[in-house]
């Protein structure tokens, strides 16, 4: 079973621009996982995002290839994404999260 992870950002956010480093870090800290890593920034991938709406960045969403586990903003710090992907990857429950974030989740895993 693949988990997606995907970093919702956009281009003007400070945060965002420094916070990619430590996404792409952590990801790649788990190699054994077969994680399915994406950066996506919301203006470019307007398409991809469809109508989910993000007030705070970065933001993260994790699914798995049944159901999204986590979805939402995230505090930009290493050990928090790093606690999340663990625990993630140990526990497959589901998140209530709003309808967006699941066709998000669909929308991914169709891409591969």
């Amino acid at each position: 079973m693949s988990l997606h992870v995907a970093c919702l950002c956009a281009a003007w956010c400070r945060t965002c621009e420094s916070y990619q480093q430590i996404f792409e870090a952590a990801c790649a800290e788990l190699p054994q996982a077969g994680l399915q890593v994406r950066w996506i920034d919301i203006e470019d991938e307007a398409d991809l995002i469809g109508d989910l709406d993000i007030e705070t960045f970065p933001a993260l969403l994790t699914a798995d290839d049944a159901q999204v586990r986590f979805a939402g903003p995230l505090t930009p710090q290493p050990d928090t994404l790093r606690r999340i992907l663990r625990a993630h990857l140990a526990d497959a429950t589901p998140a209530r999260v709003d309808a967006d974030y699941i066709r998000l989740a669909e929308r991914l895993r169709t891409q591969g």
